[in-house]
């Protein structure tokens, strides 16, 4: 998986190319960006909110359920000082969804790829590449 992210014409704003897919990524007013998309840390809880509803609804496939309409919001507070990043991630379902399939997507949907990745351990590695100035 590759993510390209290129400036654009203002301080803070940039446009991303994944695949054939292109979205604007920028700060908001208040931190001196244009306000032209979402900021990265809210493309994090994008990442993990939809990942946790396809995950849910791929695996209802999968098992022939009819689970209806899906939604997962997530409130993600970036690590500070003395606390760690947290996700508060809650999951929407039809109320007439049996229990035992209710019990069987909540421990799903923490199985989907970016709450794993969020979870485990993470390593980077960096290097920078230096271009030719465009005029």
């Amino acid at each position: 998986m590759k993510a390209s992210v290129r400036r654009k014409d203002s301080a803070f704003k940039h446009t991303v190319q994944v695949r054939d897919h292109q979205l604007t990524v920028d700060e908001p007013l208040e931190s001196g960006g244009d306000d032209a998309g979402p900021d990265p840390q809210e493309l994090l809880a994008v990442s993990l909110a939809s990942c946790t509803a396809i995950t849910m609804e791929m695996y209802a496939a999968r098992k022939g359920w009819d689970i209806g309409k899906v939604e997962v919001d997530v409130q993600y507070s970036p690590a500070e000082r003395g606390c760690p990043t947290k996700f508060d991630v809650v999951l929407r379902l039809p109320e007439d969804l049996p229990t035992e399939q209710v019990e069987r997507l909540r421990v799903i949907a923490a199985k989907c790829p970016v709450h794993r990745t969020l979870d485990g351990e993470v390593m980077f590695q960096e290097r920078v590449e230096r271009t030719h100035a465009v005029a």
